[in-house]
Formats: C-alpha cells, structure tokens, sequence
C-alpha cells in the first residue's frame, strides 16, 4: 500500500477480518461476488465504507455473527455518513490565499526565497517592518510552487497583532482539522496538537504559510519540517531565536519597484504624465508596498487629484507619518477615503461590527448589528470588500477585518454610535449560545430556533470564537447575570468536548459573576463545574479538590442537595486520583446514597458508576459489577428518556467500568470485549478521551490474554489518541505496554510529544 494512503476505519476492520479468515483478497472476492478491485478500494481507505448491501454480503462471506456482524455493519453505516462538502468546506479554512494582483518589483527577492528553500531545512522566514510587503510575497510564492507539494498548501493568519493573537493550539486545532482529523480527536494539549500534525505530516510533502506570526513561541509547535516539506512564516519580528530557519529580511521597494506598483494601481499613463512626481512620491512613501498602496489608492479614487497635489501633502513629516504610519492609528486618515467612498449604509455596517467580539463574521452576526435585511446586509458586506475595508475568509460568506482597519472601524463606531449599540451583538451571542448549549441537556427537546441538536452543534462550533469572547467581555462588562446563565447553560455540552474550548476559564468567569450576583445556588454549581475542567482539562487533581470542597461548603450552608450531591460524586472521583482512597469511597458512597434524590440521567447513572468504582478500588468485585450492570439495565429500559448521544456516551463509560473490575478479576478476553465496544461507542459520539482510555485499557487485556496483535494495534491506537493535558501518564503506560509485547508482535509508531495525565 502506498504509504500516503489511509485506511477508513472500515477499511482496517475488513483487513482485520478477512485476515483472521486466513483469506486472500480473490477469495473473498469469489466469496462475495464483490470484485477484487472493489475490495482492494475498501480495504485502502479509497473508498470510506461499503453500501449497506455490500456491506451485508461482506459479512456473510466472512461468516460474521452476533456481536461482531452487528458492529461490522453498523462501521459500514458509520462510514457512509461522511459529508464531502463538509469536509472540504473545513479543508477551505486553511486554504492558500491567493497571490497580490499587484505584486511588482519583488522578482529578485522570489529568487532569493527560491534559494533559501533549496539550500535550507524546509523552514524559510519572511520578516520585516510592518507594510513591506511580507504577506504578498509569501502569498506569490506559496501560489508558484503549489504543485512541488503534491500533497497540499495549508496557510494560517496566526493575527501576531491583533491584541489577543492566534494561540499555537487553535493554529493547531484548525491545521488538524483541515487535514481531516475530527473535532472529538484533536488533542487537548498544545504538546499533543503539534505531535499529531507531525505524525500527519510525516513522509508527505506539504508547504505551510504562516503569515502574521507574533513570536517565535506561537510558531514552534507549528512548524512543519522534513524531507521535500516547506513552512512559510511571515512575520514583523526578526525572529532570531527561530532554530533552523533561513531568513529573507524583505526590504522596501527599489525605486523602479516603486514606480511599476503605482502604475498598476492608478494606470501607467498618469504616472508617464507626471514621472518626477511619482519618484517624489515613491520616496516619500519610504518605497513601501502599503504605504505606496495607499498613496495610489487615494489618487485612483480621486482621478482629478495629481500625483504632484499628494507629493506636495506629504512633504510635511507630521502629515506623512500622520497618513502613511502603517501599525498604528495614524493610518487613519487613509483608511478614512476608503471609509468615505462608501455608501452611508456601508459605513454604518462597518462601524457596528467592531463590535463583534471574535475574529470573524458572517451574515448572521452582520444582520444582528445593522438590524438590516439578510439581502441588504449581503449587499453591503460585498461593498466593504470591494473597498478593502473587509476581507472575505476562505469559508463561504464569512469576513473579517484587517487588523488595523479594525482599529479604525472601532474609532469610527466610539465617534458616531452609541456606546450601547455593543449590547446588541454580545446579547445575541451570549443568548443563542445558552440556547444551542441547553439542547444538549440529558432530557432536552429539539424545539427553538434550532432545527436539530446537530445544528445547534454546527452554530457553537463555527461561532466558537464570538461567543467565547462575548463570555469573556460580558465577565469583563459587569453582565453577571448573562456570564453565569451561559456557563451554567454549557455544562452538558462540554461532556466529550474537553478538548475544543477553554472550560475552566468560561466556568470560573461563570462561577464569579454567580458570586457577584449573590446566586450561592448558581455558584456551587459552576465551581463544580470548574472542578472536572481543572481535572479533566488541565490535569490540576489538586485544583480541582479545592473548588469541590469550596462547591460542597456552599451547597451545605445553603442546604442545596442536588450540589451537594454533585460535589459528593465529583469529590468521589478526583480525591482518588490524589491517592485519599478512604475519604475517596466515603465520598462516592455519600453521592450514591443522595443521588436516589436525582433524575436517572441527570445525575444518578454518574454516582452509581463512581460508587462502582470505589468498590472495585476496595476489591469488592462482585458489588462493582452488580452496580455497574444494574445502570447498564437501567440505561437500556429508560433509553428512551433522552437523546441517543447521550445514551451512547453513558454506556460506553458503563461498559469501560465493567471491562475494569472483569481485568481486576483477570478475566481478560471478556474485560477486551467490553473495552471494545465502549471504545467503538465512544469514536461513534467522538468522545475521544474515553476512546484513548479504552484503547488503552483493551490493548492490555488483549496483551494478558496472549492476543499479542491485537494488543499491539489496541496500544498503538492509545498512544495516538491520548488526548488532553491530563493523559501524559496513559501515553507512557501505552508506550511500556507496547514494549512488553514481541518484537514481532508490535507495531511500529512515530515518537510523540503527548504530555498529561
């Protein structure tokens, strides 16, 4: 098999069987009726899954029964749901942007970065002062030599002057997910991101542009390096603690340079009609590209102007570094023509959405700030591109702004809007957040303005960045009461989803807006919340200890139950993985005997599962198991009660705490078929914390029972999977039960970088 090529997982479970089967591809092709060239598709990862009717007489020919035709099957089903255009539309977010139109004068240096990539180790920085042109040339570059990497252009805006820059860990996230890894596989950790992308990445031949960087720090966990592989980096810093990088230090325009960039912009025969003027103006703009672009912007909107009248305006040093300064405010009075050239209803949008709390937009959050129509807020984002005053985004019908023109757009909005005029955007963010979260509630109905739970899945995911920011400006703004109620509103929802967003932060800003309300209620609530973030998320057991205790005081003096119920169970999980077993048991018991007072799902199946664990812990196996299997009955009889994903999740965490006390009692082949089917459960919902864990956990009973093979590809999966900051101690018990295994028996893994628990 080509070595770039990557099996589906149906893919690697058909090889799995037909090679227990002892068959040859023509065999099972003979058997089937399917062609060998069909299988040979499905086995390779060409082709994701089979159809249902294929998938049926697969599993006849390879006499696949009970349990494992039904998990054939329902991986065959799995595989089929990809969406093709989804996947493209998150591929798109990471696309190469298109070369500068009126790229000129930069031939030399083209060849210079040439030269640089040949000679070097695939790692080339463009640095320089702000509006030399660094982003175009990079641009150019990337567009002419796309087809040396046959294997893709990824480009990031790492937005190094933005006030809040890209983190190297959602620069990560979006690489990983424009290379097809799934929302519920990225890693948590900054560490792991960058050892997957790695992983990725290893023997294929990609180029990268990061452009906008703001330090070395945000770009060494990005860094693509390898034989035939290229990683662009733009960035207004020298960048010299960069190792094994080649630099290009771009320089400003020569003098020619200058002169055919003006005439590209403003037409050759203005300048031919006025040449000592334009060289004038070319020295005067410091032969900067942006400089010089907005000199000839200014004359190309105003043709009567002569390039003799703007030559004669900036021979004033205070009016020249006023109007052509690039990097700071200064720059507003060229921003202001374009601002001005557009329609009144344009320039209105334009100064309402510097209120947008996120890096980007679409026509949804630009209809909530102008409180204009769909069809005429589309009109008018058009007409803010068409003026630079806006940039399209690779996805579909999104904007952004440039950064310093979102300088300006804020200026513009404090001078002639109502501060109040804020409100309106972070109300509806913090609002339909809370909103999207809540479908997500064990007993939630599909009813609102979402159409279905996946929608509403689709709006937090790509408004991720408003309404995470909204959350941190409402803390910020004294908006306790809309702070609280979103974080309150996102618990459930961040179940399985460690990994995608900054939960303690977004709880403990919750938790302190309760605090300033007064609400000791909605207080104890989030500072358990903020308790799982600090353990699940950061791997802070100790942390975690603290806010329960500080959660279950509250509840206490208030007499709230149902929190102290929650700390209870909470503080039965995390005191165990301090090593305070005794007080551990002693918790989980107190949760389990309180939590009678809770719903089924909302709570119960929780307790009774810790309660299940702390009596395995004090070996009393026949009680766990009993425990655990009564939630197990009770979940399938009350299956009904809420939505399948959540019903998913919780039997897979069941099935894993069976599978845990059947290893304990050394029955190893009946402990690996419950890790399996919790670990298939978990990659269905994309709970990829519990997939690694349950990876792990069969691997090793697959290891003990002598299934050498599959254990070796149960540890080998673990390893890629540990996902979080809390997981570096599974990683390595992943790694050590790999080197028990045969040399023969193992299979061979890149090294990684995982850190956590």
């Amino acid at each position: 098999m080509d070595t770039n090529e990557k099996r589906s997982v149906f893919g690697e479970l058909l090889l799995e069987h037909r090679r227990a089967a002892g068959w040859t591809q023509g065999r099972l092709a003979e058997a089937s009726g399917i062609s060998v060239r069909a299988l040979r598709e499905l086995e390779r990862g060409r082709a994701r899954a089979a159809q249902q009717r294929s998938a049926e007489v697969l599993a006849d020919a390879l006499g696949l029964t009970g349990g494992d035709r039904e998990f054939f099957l329902t991986v065959a089903k799995q595989g089929r749901r990809r969406n093709p255009a989804l996947a493209a539309q998150v591929a798109a977010t990471c696309a190469l942007p298109a070369p500068t139109a009126d790229l000129s004068g930069r031939e030399s240096e083209l060849e210079q970065l040439s030269a640089k990539v040949a000679e070097g180790d695939g790692v080339v920085a463009i640095v320089g002062q702000a509006g030399v042109g660094k982003t175009a040339l990079a641009a150019t570059a990337a567009n002419l030599w796309r087809a040396e990497f046959p294997d893709g252009g990824y480009a990031v805006d790492l937005r190094g002057m933005d006030e809040r820059p890209l983190s190297a860990g959602t620069a990560l996230d979006r690489l990983l997910r424009a290379l097809d890894v799934a929302p519920g596989q990225v890693p948590a950790s900054e560490a792991e991101r960058s050892s997957l992308l790695r992983m990725l990445l290893e023997g294929r031949k990609v180029l990268l542009l990061l452009d906008n960087a703001a330090d070395e720090a945000q770009i060494r966990p990005l860094l693509v390096t390898g034989p035939g592989s290229l990683t662009l980096v733009t960035c207004r810093r020298t960048l010299a603690g960069l190792e094994g990088a080649r630099w290009l230090a771009l320089e400003a325009l020569s003098d020619d340079g200058a002169m055919g960039l003006l005439a590209r912009i403003i037409g050759a025969d203005r300048v031919d009609a006025e040449p000592a003027a334009a060289r004038e103006l070319a020295e005067l703009c410091g032969y900067l590209p942006l400089a010089l672009r907005i000199a000839g912007n200014r004359l190309a909107t105003r043709p009567q102007w002569s390039l003799a009248r703007l030559a004669d305006r900036l021979r004033d040093e205070s009016t020249r570094l006023r109007a052509l300064a690039a990097g700071d405010l200064r720059l507003r009075s060229a921003f202001d023509l374009s601002y001005r050239a557009v329609s009144p209803e344009a320039r209105r949008l334009f100064r309402l959405l510097a209120t947008v709390p996120g890096p980007d937009f679409g026509l949804e959050l630009a209809a909530v700030v102008s409180g204009a129509s769909p069809a005429d807020v589309r009109d008018q984002l058009d007409e803010l591109v068409d003026a630079s005053l806006l940039q399209a985004t690779a996805e579909p019908e999104r904007h952004q702004f440039h950064d310093l023109i979102r300088l300006f757009a804020e200026e513009r909005f404090e001078a002639e809007e109502d501060p109040g005029a804020r409100d309106a955007v972070l109300i509806h963010l913090l609002g339909k957040a809370a909103e999207a979260a809540r479908l997500f509630y064990p007993k939630a109905t599909e009813t609102g303005r979402f159409g279905s739970r996946e929608e509403s899945a689709r709006w937090l995911d790509v408004e991720g960045g408003n309404w995470v920011a909204a959350h941190r400006v409402a803390a910020r703004n004294g908006m306790h009461r809309e702070a609280r109620d979103l974080a309150v509103a996102l618990h459930w929802y961040s179940d399985g989803r460690s990994a995608q967003r900054p939960w303690w932060e977004i709880f403990s800003l919750g938790a302190a807006a309760a605090n300033a309300l007064g609400d000791a209620g909605a207080e104890a609530k989030l500072l358990n919340f903020v308790g799982w973030a600090a353990s699940v998320c950061l791997g802070d057991d100790e942390g975690a200890v603290a806010s329960h205790r500080r959660a279950l005081d509250i509840a206490a003096g208030i007499g709230d139950r149902v929190e102290q119920t929650w700390a209870s169970i909470y503080l039965g999980q995390v005191l165990r993985l301090t090593g305070k077993d005794d007080e551990a048991f002693e918790f989980a018991k107190r949760g389990y005997e309180l939590a009678g007072e809770l719903p089924f799902w909302d709570g119960q199946t929780t307790a009774r599962n810790v309660y299940g664990r702390a009596l395995l812990n004090a070996g009393r196996h026949s009680e766990a198991l009993a425990v655990h299997r009564a939630v197990l009955s009770d979940a399938e009889r009350l299956a009904g009660d809420t939505y399948p994903g959540f019903h998913r999740l919780l039997k897979a965490l069941t099935l894993r705490a069976i599978g845990d006390v059947l290893g304990d009692l050394a029955e190893w082949r009946e402990a690996a078929g419950h890790y399996r089917t919790s670990r298939w459960l978990a990659w269905e919902g994309g709970f990829d914390a519990l997939e690694a864990i349950c990876a792990f956990r069969e691997g090793r009973a697959w290891r003990e029972a002598g299934a050498f093979e599959e254990a070796g590809e149960c540890l080998t999966l673990a390893v890629e999977l540990c996902a979080g900051p809390s997981f570096g101690a599974l990683r390595e018990q992943a790694s050590a039960e790999l080197a028990l295994l045969p040399a023969e028996r193992r299979l061979s893994f890149g090294p990684t970088e995982r850190e956590g628990r």
